[in-house]
């Protein structure tokens, strides 16, 4: 029986899962957006909230926990040219502390979304967006907000009288 167990196994060994999820959220870091399985991204969506709710405190401990979870590794233990991919991710706790955590200092929780996309055309999975709520994306172009604020047609405001400050 599985009461009270909500891992999602995703078909994988306990190492391979984490390992992946830890690879997704870091993706989700660097690159604010994610294209996933919508049943990977429901698995990572609490990994990547946890991570900003440590985010938040700021703290050496925080720091050391979320280097743990994302499975980073300092630049000055990596011995081989082969863990050099690994020191990359030392950015992506300096993202997360410096950007992302202080965009979320007001919000006690929902920090991402789920966005729902069409079946993936070889083997019909369900695919989704797995995104940060409140920070613009870089591929992502903003609406303008004059563009926005002007929903008059020039017809309606054509028999319009200025108005005069007297």
């Amino acid at each position: 029986m599985r009461h009270r167990k909500r891992t999602a196994k995703l078909g994988r060994t306990g190492e391979h899962r984490n390992a992946m999820l830890a690879n997704m959220v870091c993706s989700l870091i660097l690159h604010k957006r994610i294209t996933t399985t919508l049943s990977k991204a429901k698995a990572a969506r609490p990994v990547a909230e946890k991570m900003v709710t440590l985010g938040k405190s700021g703290t050496i401990h925080a720091r050391r926990l979320v280097a743990g979870r994302l499975r980073y590794f300092p630049r000055r233990a990596l011995k081989s040219k082969a863990l050099a991919a690994r020191a990359r991710k030392n950015d992506v706790v300096r993202i997360l502390f410096d950007e992302i955590a202080p965009a979320f200092k007001d919000r006690s929780g929902g920090y991402t979304r789920i966005v729902k996309l069409l079946p993936r055309q070889g083997d019909a999975a369900k695919l989704a967006i797995l995104e940060w709520v409140e920070l613009p994306v870089a591929g992502a172009e903003p609406v303008k907000a004059e563009a926005a604020a002007t929903t008059e047609t020039p017809a309606a405001t054509e028999g319009a009288a200025p108005l005069e400050n007297k």
